[in-house]
C-alpha cells in the first residue's frame, strides 16, 4: 500500500509544477477601473475605448481583457492600447493565481 501511496503523491506533487502552453482567449480590451460596469461610471470620452484610454493615461488603470464573465490582467500594457474597447483573440499563457495573461499577440476579432 506505501509503493501506492507514494506513487499518488509523487504524480500529484509532479503536476503542479507543469505549466499551462499558450491558450486563446476572446473578450473586450477596456480597463480594471471600469471592467465591471462597462464604462457607465466614468465615461470618460463619448466612447468606451476613449473612456479606456484615457482612464489608462489619466488614472492609472490597466488594460485588461474582459470575456463577460472573468477579468485578466494583461502583461503586455502596450499592444492593448490599439484594441482599446474592442473585441480582440488574445494568445497567451494565463498564471492562474494572478489571472494574467502572459500575452503572445493580440488581434481583433471580426
Amino acid at each position: 500500500m506505501k509503493p501506492f501511496i507514494t506513487g499518488l503523491l509523487v504524480f500529484a506533487v509532479g503536476g503542479l509544477g507543469v505549466a499551462q502552453g499558450p491558450q486563446t482567449y476572446t473578450g473586450t480590451i477596456t480597463d480594471n477601473l471600469c471592467a465591471g460596469d462597462a464604462h457607465a461610471g466614468m465615461r470618460m470620452g463619448p466612447t468606451d475605448a476613449e473612456c479606456t484610454r484615457l482612464c489608462v493615461l489619466s488614472h492609472g488603470a490597466q488594460y485588461v481583457l474582459l470575456d463577460g464573465k472573468n477579468v485578466y490582467a494583461l502583461s503586455d500594457q502596450t499592444r492593448p492600447d490599439t484594441f482599446a474597447g474592442q473585441r480582440v483573440r488574445v494568445v497567451g499563457t494565463l498564471d492562474a493565481t494572478t489571472k494574467t495573461i502572459h500575452v503572445d499577440s493580440i488581434s481583433a476579432v471580426s
